[in-house]
C-alpha cells in the first residue's frame, strides 16, 4: 500500500489544524502504508531562514522513512487574494504534472487529497482519469459555500457557479469523501453525493500532548506580561474574514470600562494589521495581540482563557467546524461561540462545555461574556466537562483509526 499525497500545505508550515495531519500520517505509518508527498517549499508561517534551509531539501524521508517528500519551488503566499489565487492555480498544475508523470506518484496506488485549496479536488479527478487510481477526498471547508458566507461572492455568481462545478465534479470522482461532522455529510448529500461515498470523522486531539494546565503554572503570564486575576478571554487562529474577529474587538469596546475583563489574541492572518489598527482607533487597551504560538504550546494558551472563542460570519455555521474546538476542549477551558446554530452549538450545549451567542451578535455576545465573567465556577465546571468529552469521544486514537480503515476498505 502506497499513498499519494499531493499538498498545498505541509509541515513545518503553521495552521490550527496541522496537528491532525502529522497524528493521522503517524498512524498510516503505523499501520504499514508507505507515503509520497510533493509540495512547495515551505511559505505560510515560516521564517525566511526556515524557507531557506528547505530550499536546500530535495528530499526528505519522515515516520521512519515510510513517508518519501519531495519539495518544489513555487512563489511565496502573500496577503494580495490575485496572487494567491493565481498561486493556487500555478500549484495546482504542478502537482498534477507531479501526480501524472513523476515516479515516485506513479508507484503509489491511492491519493489522499485535502480541500484546501479547493481546486485540488478537481486536480485529483483530472489525476484519476489519466492513471485510473482511486482517490479519497479529505473535506475540511465546503467551497463555494464558505465563499458565499464570507461575502467574497454570493449565490448564483459567475464564481460561485464555477466553485459548483468544481465541487460537482469532485463528488462524482472520488471514490471516498470524509466529512467532520454530520452537518457537512447533510450538506453534500443534497448536493448529490450518494451518502455511502461518505465517511463522518470528527476531528480529534492529542488528549495526551494538549492538557488542563492550573493557571498558577502558567508560564505564559510571565512571558507575555498578562494578569492571572482578570478574567481572560482567549481567541487564538486565523485573523482572516471568516472568523469574524470583528465581533470581539466590538465586544472588547463595550466593555472597556470593566477593567477585570481582557481580550488575549494570538493569530496571524490577511487582515491582523487591519484589527489591529481597529483596536488603535478604538482607543481601548483591553485587546492584546501575540503572534500564533507553536502547536506544543497549545495547552498554555488555552489554558490562559477563563473562556476560549470559536467564530465565525453568520451564514458560515452549516459549513465549518473550526478544529480549535477540539483543542479548547482538551485543554480544559470553557467555549464561548460566536456561531450559527448547528452541530457545533448542539455539542457545546447538550455537554455543558460552553455557551454559544447567535454569529455577528455583539450584544448577545457581550452579554455572555458578562455572565460568564461574574460566574467563574461556571466556566471551571464547563471546561471540566468539555475536557471529559474529549475523552469520551474525540481522543487521537478513534480519529485516526477511522482514517486507516478508509483506506483499507478501498484498497
Amino acid at each position: 500500500m502506497k499513498i499519494l499525497f499531493l499538498a498545498a500545505y505541509f509541515i513545518p508550515e503553521r495552521a490550527a489544524s496541522s496537528y491532525l495531519s502529522v497524528n493521522r500520517n503517524q498512524a498510516f505509518a503505523d499501520a504499514g502504508f508507505n507515503m509520497v508527498v510533493y509540495t512547495p517549499i515551505p511559505t505560510r508561517g515560516v521564517s525566511d531562514e526556515i524557507r531557506q534551509e528547505y530550499k536546500k531539501r530535495k528530499l526528505e524521508k519522515l515516520f521512519d522513512d515510510k513517508m518519501i517528500v519531495h519539495r518544489f519551488a513555487l512563489m511565496r503566499e502573500g496577503s494580495n487574494s490575485i496572487k494567491r489565487a493565481f498561486r493556487y492555480v500555478l500549484n495546482c498544475i504542478k502537482l498534477c504534472c507531479f501526480g501524472i508523470f513523476a515516479k515516485d506518484a506513479r508507484s503509489c496506488n491511492i491519493m489522499f487529497i485535502s480541500s484546501t485549496p479547493p481546486i485540488q479536488g478537481a486536480m485529483a479527478a483530472l489525476i484519476k482519469k489519466c492513471r485510473k487510481i482511486p482517490f479519497v477526498y479529505n473535506l475540511q471547508d465546503i467551497f463555494p459555500d464558505s465563499l458565499v458566507g464570507t461575502g467574497m461572492t454570493k449565490k448564483g455568481s459567475f464564481l460561485w457557479k464555477i466553485g459548483r462545478m468544481i465541487e460537482n465534479f469532485t463528488y462524482r470522482n472520488a471514490d471516498k469523501i470524509i466529512v467532520i461532522s454530520e452537518d457537512f455529510k447533510k450538506n453534500i448529500m443534497a448536493k448529490g453525493v450518494p451518502e455511502e461515498k461518505i465517511e463522518v470523522i470528527y476531528n480529534w486531539i492529542d488528549e495526551k500532548a494538549v492538557v488542563p494546565i492550573a493557571r498558577e503554572n502558567n508560564p505564559l503570564y510571565e512571558e507575555l506580561g498578562l494578569n492571572r486575576e482578570k478574567f481572560n478571554v482567549v481567541y487564538a487562529g486565523n485573523l482572516g474574514n471568516a472568523q469574524n474577529i470583528d465581533v470581539i474587538i466590538d465586544s472588547a469596546k463595550e466593555l472597556v470600562e470593566n477593567k477585570n475583563i481582557e481580550f488575549i489574541i494570538f493569530g496571524s492572518g490577511g487582515l491582523k494589521e487591519q484589527f489591529v489598527k481597529k483596536v488603535k482607533d478604538y482607543g481601548i487597551d483591553n485587546v492584546k495581540f501575540f503572534p500564533l504560538q507553536p502547536m506544543e504550546r497549545v495547552s498554555y494558551v488555552y489554558g490562559l482563557g477563563n473562556i476560549c472563542i470559536v467564530s465565525c460570519k453568520p451564514g458560515l455555521g452549516g459549513s465549518a467546524m473550526p478544529s480549535k474546538t477540539m483543542s479548547i476542549l482538551s485543554a480544559g477551558s470553557a467555549i464561548l461561540a460566536s456561531f450559527d446554530e448547528g452541530e457545533l452549538t448542539s455539542i457545546l450545549e447538550q455537554n455543558d462545555c460552553g455557551v454559544c451567542a447567535k454569529a455577528g451578535d455583539v450584544k448577545g455576545f457581550e452579554e455572555k461574556i458578562k455572565m460568564l465573567a461574574a460566574n467563574r465556577e461556571k466556566c471551571d465546571i464547563m471546561g471540566k466537562n468539555g475536557r471529559k468529552l474529549i475523552l469520551q469521544k474525540f481522543t487521537r486514537e478513534v480519529g485516526t483509526q477511522k482514517y486507516v480503515d478508509v483506506i483499507k476498505n478501498i484498497i
